[in-house]
């Protein structure tokens, strides 16, 4: 449990990494080591004596002879294929048809691309071959026909095969298509082509994903109709305080976000039936080389990003990987000005023969001016709206909100047969925060017709956090009943403790109408600091899932994950104070079926108890009781276009019981309480993600739901019930050098009860990029294409979205 500073919020194995265009070399990671400690301290002059080498030495692709070392463990032939090809930086080509149903007993030690190959696919009837385009790809291995001459069967080859794999909810290493519910992928390559650097814009692009900024330096995220109460980095992660997330993560970091929707029980031991985030670390690769960006726009935008790789040994088995981006920027919103700095660091190597070693280390220093707290009032008592310009704020200028962060990671996986794979992962997070926060709002929820009504409530605290989560697994494989099955153990424990003081001495000052300007009311003389809370969360869970190849086409996945969770502390509640002392244990089973219907169509199903503790608070300042429920999801997935589109449809039902839903503000506690109510989610997706052809890509997504109280009524009206999301870009026949692409996203109508509405709307954004050389690339962006003035939400308040803006962009190859 992390409880932070007082919130009104208004009254009211590395293992999957992403497809590269066709066109381009597939370069992914030999998995040699990952980072020390102090790298991303030094990377930055490490780096400078880098780039030279870097400049003087080509990164070939491995010629068939060169002899690297791999660690990959057994599995599906496609997955294990796939990583070797990757690994070794180069091209592989096949059908879907000519691995279905086949495994491979994994591969450890030192080879050359072609022995790697034959490795993998002895006893299998197939080898792979190099064709005319430098890369490789799969046919019949020869058999001695009746005349003692050797005889070829082709295996048709007419693409790249896409690498789809994720862990989904069960832990299991599985392809996208065959994990039973619904995964969506933003890569590396979106980010950059639509200029996205941050967390929340990123998750805009999601399907199913709503964004819900409540404040500039706040945000909550639902799916499904329920907040997403879990964030991961590397399938690894704390529960969000309240569905919240503070500050934004840089997107340069990362390969790629997953968005997993549904139950999530078997990830954290504790979730529910929204989904969760997964972000994708970068991780080095066996090449050296990396990019360097620089990019300028509306409100004085200024942003500067850097990420290379360097192998570090002759025999490729330790490389390292730098990544800072530096971010400057004023607002929209009056004096609201940003600035962000983010270092990361990792180093991978190979630890004998069998061990893989990863370390790393990340740093964010955040910093906002004149932060908006809390969102603006716009209702008026006779039921209308206030319309102000998209600029509207309600902070004061000596406001400030600062945070820093820092994370080190250590990973060491290690094979102990052909089958089996151990890993132990450890994830230490600290973060400090400062703030002096000006909350403005009315005491009836509605501005009176000259747009007085509004009291200040100045507020000024200081945080402090840490997080540490240790987790062994067991993952492999076993034969049972003439078939191979698959199965993971684990064992994990968690710690996160928090501590937060106010300053006293403020005044809550009656307000000009709005909008006001931001000297209105100077920054008060603060009195000494006290606790305004403190608290501690543990979480010790066992976990277990197997797939079992019930048929060729069946397959059963069951799992349970077992937890303890215990959290004490005290948090300061109004005049009085409040102690909490409570432990729950909890079991939550998790079962899944596939059918594969043809080799490229499967059919789903899948069961899962629910569980989560709140950390909201009822009317007398004690927390609310755990919610619980089931979700329950059913879906069809089908590749199309040899295996280039993906596409999905899911339906889903879940009830939640006892959930967190806000009640009223308590004056003199100035906060807001909750009640525990039953809410019921149903409804459907639709995806389609992939490529429509040589040059083209696209992801489509289309959610339908509905939300019902015990009594079957609406309820949580300001959740969209429909959402549609487009992207798509193409490069242009007539003038290759330039791609061009677009983003649409539609939703419904919003509103809340006695506050303010939003009707239904559309947002566009486009980006042209022009090679200028094979190196450089100059791009425009620009987003809300048509300049919508638009409610980015109307949960607690409101605040306008963005309006238009642009930014030009460099990028450019090392």
């Amino acid at each position: 449990m992390s409880i932070r500073h007082i919130k009104p919020l208004g009254q009211q194995k590395r293992q999957a990494e992403p497809a590269a265009p066709a066109e381009q070399e597939s370069t992914f990671t030999l998995r040699p080591l990952a980072f020390a400690v102090h790298l991303a301290i030094v990377g930055s002059v490490a780096l400078v004596a880098w780039l030279p080498e870097a400049h003087a030495q080509a990164a070939a692709t491995p010629t068939a002879s060169q002899a690297r070392n791999y660690n990959i463990p057994a599995g599906p032939l496609a997955a294990s294929l796939n990583r070797f090809a990757e690994e070794a930086g180069v091209l592989l080509t096949a059908s879907a048809e000519a691995t279905q149903g086949k495994t491979s007993p994994g591969l450890r030690g030192s080879y050359s691309v072609a022995a790697g190959f034959a490795a993998l696919l002895a006893g299998t009837g197939l080898e792979a071959f190099r064709q005319a385009d430098g890369s490789f790809g799969l046919r019949t291995a020869p058999v001695l026909g009746q005349s003692g001459e050797t005889q070829l069967a082709a295996v048709t080859v007419q693409h790249k095969r896409e690498f789809r794999v994720s862990k989904g909810a069960t832990n299991l290493p599985m392809e996208v298509k065959e994990t039973p519910q619904t995964i969506s992928t933003i890569d590396k390559e979106s980010l950059r082509d639509f200029g996205i650097s941050n967390s929340n814009d990123a998750l805009r692009m999601g399907t199913g994903i709503n964004v819900e900024e409540w404040e500039t330096n706040r945000t909550g995220y639902n799916a499904r109709g329920f907040d997403v109460m879990l964030t991961q980095v590397d399938g690894m992660g704390m529960t969000n305080d309240w569905g919240l997330v503070e500050g934004q993560l840089d997107t340069f970091l990362f390969e790629k976000i997953e968005l997993i929707r549904g139950a999530n029980g078997l990830l954290t031991g504790v979730g529910n039936a929204s989904g969760t985030i997964n972000y994708v670390r970068k991780r080095p690769t066996n090449k050296d080389g990396g990019e360097i960006q620089l990019s300028g726009g509306s409100h004085d935008f200024k942003r500067l990003a850097l990420d290379y790789n360097k192998v570090l040994t002759e025999d490729g088995k330790w490389a390292g990987r730098v990544v800072v981006a530096h971010e400057d920027k004023d607002s929209y919103l009056r004096a609201l000005g940003d600035t962000r700095t983010s270092i990361y660091g990792v180093l991978e190597g190979q630890i004998g023969v069998d061990g893989v070693l990863t370390l790393g280390l990340t740093y964010q220093d955040a910093k906002q001016r004149s932060p908006m707290w809390g969102s603006l009032t716009l209702p008026y008592a006779d039921g209308t709206l206030a319309d102000f310009n998209v600029s509207a704020s309600t902070s004061q200028d000596w406001a400030r909100w600062n945070n820093k962060s820092l994370n080190a990671f250590v990973e060491y996986s290690h094979s102990l047969s052909p089958d089996w794979e151990a890993k132990v992962s450890y994830n230490h997070t600290q973060g400090r925060g400062a703030t002096k926060l000006f909350y403005a709002y009315t005491l009836t929820g509605y501005l009176n017709d000259d747009n007085t009504g509004l009291l200040g409530w100045p507020y000024r605290s200081t945080s402090q956090s840490q997080s540490d989560i240790v987790d062994v697994s067991l993952t492999g494989r076993f034969g049972a009943f003439g078939r191979q099955h698959e199965a993971v153990f684990g064992l994990s424990h968690s710690k996160q403790t928090s501590l937060t003081y106010s300053y006293a001495g403020a005044t809550f000052p009656v307000m000009p109408a709005f909008p006001y300007a931001g000297d209105v009311y100077p920054e008060p003389a603060w009195g000494a600091k006290s606790v305004a809370a403190d608290g501690d969360q543990r979480i010790t869970r066992l976990y277990a899932a197997t797939r079992l190849a019930l048929t060729d086409r069946l397959k059963g996945i069951i799992g349970v994950n077992a937890i303890k969770l215990k959290r004490d502390g005290t948090a300061i509640y109004g005049g009085g104070t409040n102690l909490d002392d409570e432990t729950t244990q909890k079991a939550s089973p998790y079962v899944g079926l596939t059918y594969d219907i043809t080799p490229d169509t499967l059919a789903y199903a899948s069961y899962s108890d629910i569980f989560q503790a709140q950390d909201q608070r009822d009317v007398n300042g004690a927390f609310l009781a755990p919610m619980k429920g089931v979700n329950a999801e059913t879906g069809i997935k089908s590749e199309w276009l040899n295996r280039k589109l993906l596409t999905t449809f899911a339906v889903f039902s879940a009830k939640q019981k006892g959930l967190a839903t806000i009640a009223g503000f308590d004056v003199v506690a100035q906060q807001n309480y909750y009640e525990p109510k039953d809410v019921t989610s149903r409804g459907f997706e639709i995806e389609a993600t992939g490529r429509v052809g040589a040059d083209t890509q696209i992801t489509a997504g289309f959610t339908s739901l509905r939300l019902t109280g015990a009594d079957g009524k609406d309820i949580y009206e300001w959740v969209p019930r429909r959402t549609l999301k487009i992207r798509a870009d193409t490069r242009l026949p007539m003038l290759p050098a330039v791609r061009v692409g677009a983003a649409v996203r539609w939703q419904s109508d919003v509103a809340k009860t006695g506050g303010a509405w939003q009707d239904s709307y559309v947002l566009a954004d486009a980006f042209a990029a022009y090679a200028l050389t094979d190196k450089a690339t100059l791009r425009l962006n620009i987003n809300n294409l048509f300049d919508e003035k638009y409610l980015r939400t109307v949960q607690y308040g409101a605040i306008y979205g963005a309006p238009r803006s642009a930014f030009i962009s460099l990028d450019y190859k090392l």
